[in-house]
């Protein structure tokens, strides 16, 4: 558990995993418990690779890959292969830990990556560092994602107001891949001047993503009446937003209870497309941020 002033964080070994984060007794997340499996990715990390593998195939300077099918029914891989795995602290204080996680070479993945992670409480919020070591003698393909889902107001995400600062998203064939990209301008996506989710259902990838003077890109959900909202920030590391309502959990009791603001640095299938891959020279050092903030409305 970790504390700073009147936040506090839960961070599970397995996976690395966000469960909890409250300010001033208030939870922010629509996380697991304590002792439950996780499910829906809640609070995961996402690597080396985010959302969507098609086929679970893909081939890097000359190097084949296979990872299992854990989306069987679509034949995709999903979400990587870091977020059932046991990571280790390597450091901790009152209000922060780092966690780490070798990935051996394996068939999903034939490249020698050190990742880390650390969650970080303080003046501002939450704040999540990524570093990510290439520990191999070639160059590897990465990127990674982070799912937490931001509880709605009242059980339930329909009166949540959501502002997504992003000018287009990804269009996904039946399969969630994607098949092209199109302006929100004009449709039911677009949420950059912020309005209420409503009976909207959201499975979308956002890009075209507006940043503030800091480079930073801000999603925010407020809760209709509530006087404050959730800001979920990523830096210019982070090109893409996925927003899910969760309609389609398969535990149905879960369903639109959060919204899942997701900040990816690459789009789904980017290891089969190269889209946004960001490529690991052998020695060399990635890092990404973001974080959660829960602020007064309108600061």
């Amino acid at each position: 558990m970790l504390s700073w002033d009147d936040q506090q964080a839960a961070v599970g070994e397995v996976g690395a995993t966000l469960r909890s984060y409250s300010v001033g007794g208030e939870e922010v997340l629509d996380g697991p418990g304590p002792r439950d499996i996780v499910s829906g990715g809640r609070g995961q990390v996402l690597a080396p690779w985010p959302n969507r593998l098609d086929g679970g195939r893909f081939n890097f300077g000359g190097a084949g890959a296979q990872a299992a099918l854990d989306e069987p029914d679509r034949g995709n891989a999903i979400h990587g292969l870091v977020r059932w795995l046991t990571w280790s602290v390597a450091e901790r204080s009152p209000a922060s830990v780092r966690l780490t996680c070798p990935l051996a070479p394996q068939p999903g993945y034939p490249f020698v990556l050190e990742l880390s992670v650390t969650y970080a409480l303080g003046v501002t919020g939450m704040m999540v560092t990524t570093e990510a070591v290439n520990a191999g003698s070639g160059a590897l393909p990465f990127g990674i994602g982070f799912h937490p889902y931001i509880r709605g107001r009242g059980g339930s995400v329909d009166e949540a107001a959501l502002t997504v600062p992003a000018s287009r998203r990804l269009v996904f064939d039946e399969r969630g891949l994607p098949a092209g990209e199109e302006p929100v301008d004009g449709t039911d996506y677009d949420f950059r001047g912020g309005r209420v989710i409503g009976s909207a259902r959201l499975d979308d990838c956002y890009c075209g993503l507006d940043r503030g003077d800091e480079g930073r890109v801000e999603v925010r959900l407020s809760g209709g009446r509530d006087d404050h909202e959730v800001v979920v920030w990523a830096d210019l590391a982070f090109g893409w937003v996925m927003c899910y309502t969760g309609d389609t959990l398969s535990d149905m009791s879960r369903r639109r209870q959060g919204v899942a603001i997701e900040p990816m640095t690459c789009p789904p299938n980017a290891l089969r497309t190269g889209v946004g891959v960001v490529r690991v020279e052998p020695g060399d050092r990635f890092e990404a941020r973001w974080g959660i903030a829960r602020l007064e409305r309108g600061k």
